[in-house]
């Protein structure tokens, strides 16, 4: 079997996700089509040799829609070699489109592809596509979804754990963000955008204090219906306590991010070595109402295929879907402050849906070559119950 390696790896800086963002001027195929062109231009890529760009993207309508994919491959000018497809498995499209890429290379389906993803939140919102999972009121109750933060908060209260240990969280990923940027973490990776050569929605200033005076994000959303078919659909629990706030809660973000993904052979022939082995991905779903624990079972599952344990894992880039998720997270997995998210998480840079699992297999393979690592995973869990992992194995040079 033919091994898939990571050559090279882009990203935009995470925009606010306002009108008032920094990258809200910009298309989300404005963004896709700059790090087309940046990659390019690192690289020297003959685009002729790229055989598909596969990008995740979670609200494919208006700006998004009609395969952005494809689009951007024909607006850089990468000719009609690369197809160009766009998937959705919500928030873990990105991680998704490198997983299935990764895959088909390792099938000899692709010699060189590029893969990634893109979402700009702030000129296509959330929901915005109105699918059945988010505007059919029989279909809600009959599968039992709810709103992402209701999901928090059930999983919050499943594990008991209190407001306190939930600002502590927060905290913590807005000073490691911080530290990050003053260290230049990201300066390999990192494309500008216009003005824009950060992360902007990061918070330095932020206080315990601060995060404590912050009222619930969603016990109004609870008391209007959302509890009642929660608790309705699962009887884990009698009640849900509302505990996370806008602090606790991932930020939402303008990004996108690319990687350029090949066979042994496919990088000779680029002249690019590689820089890490992508080991492989899982895909997993849990209950919808549960919701945001598929990640973490992606992570096991994909850990445990290796014949590894998470003990031979050196860095954790997990989607920061709430504070409580990550708790979770860390406690079952044993993935102290120092491995998982070293360098802040979506709940501090922002959560750009498409765009961020992909952000973080980059993520991975740049701070495992800072600091000589060997393995590392990078996962996201999705609406619906979905979840995605990537692992991935620095290649020493």
């Amino acid at each position: 079997m033919t091994d898939a390696y990571v050559l090279d790896y882009v990203r935009t800086p995470r925009g606010k996700a306002s009108p008032k963002g920094s990258l809200h001027a910009h298309s989300a195929l404005d963004l896709v089509v700059h790090l087309q062109d940046a990659l390019v231009e690192r690289t020297g890529l003959d685009v002729e040799t790229v055989d598909d760009v596969v990008l995740g993207c979670a609200s494919q309508v208006d700006e998004q829609g009609a395969n952005i994919a494809r689009t951007a491959a024909l607006l850089a000018g990468w000719g009609d070699s690369a197809p160009g497809v766009t998937i959705n498995r919500f928030c873990a499209s990105g991680v998704d489109a490198v997983g299935q890429t990764a895959a088909r290379v390792r099938a000899d389906d692709l010699q060189l592809a590029v893969a990634g993803g893109v979402e700009s939140v702030s000129r296509v919102p959330m929901f915005v596509d109105r699918g059945p999972l988010w505007t059919d009121h029989d279909v809600v109750r009959q599968i039992g979804s709810v709103h992402m933060g209701i999901a928090a908060d059930l999983n919050a209260t499943m594990d008991g754990f209190t407001r306190a240990e939930l600002d502590a969280y927060g905290l913590e990923t807005q000073l490691k963000a911080a530290q990050a940027r003053a260290d230049g973490a990201f300066g390999r990776s990192l494309v500008p955008v216009g003005t824009l050569d950060h992360d902007e929605l990061v918070r330095p200033d932020t206080t315990l204090e601060g995060l404590a005076a912050l009222p619930p994000a969603f016990a109004e959303l609870g008391a209007g219906g959302q509890d009642a078919i929660a608790l309705g659909a699962y009887q884990g629990v009698s009640s849900i306590d509302h505990l996370h706030t806008v602090g606790t809660s991932p930020a939402m973000a303008d990004a996108a991010a690319l990687l350029l993904i090949g066979s042994a052979a496919a990088a000779e022939r680029a002249g690019l070595p590689p820089r890490a082995r992508i080991v492989g991905s899982a895909t997993t779903s849990v209950n919808p109402v549960v919701m945001l624990t598929a990640g973490q079972s992606a992570v096991e599952q994909v850990i445990a295929r290796a014949g590894l344990t998470s003990a031979d894992i050196d860095v954790f880039e997990f989607a920061e879907a709430f504070s409580a998720l990550c708790l979770r997270f860390r406690r079952d997995l044993d993935a102290g402050p120092d491995r998982m998210n070293p360098n802040g998480g979506t709940m501090a840079m922002g959560h750009a849906f498409g765009a961020t699992g992909a952000i973080l297999v980059g993520s991975c393979v740049d701070e495992l070559e800072r600091r000589g690592g060997r393995y590392g995973v990078a996962a996201v869990s999705g609406a619906a119950g979905l979840g995605v992992a990537v692992l991935v194995e620095r290649i020493a040079s």
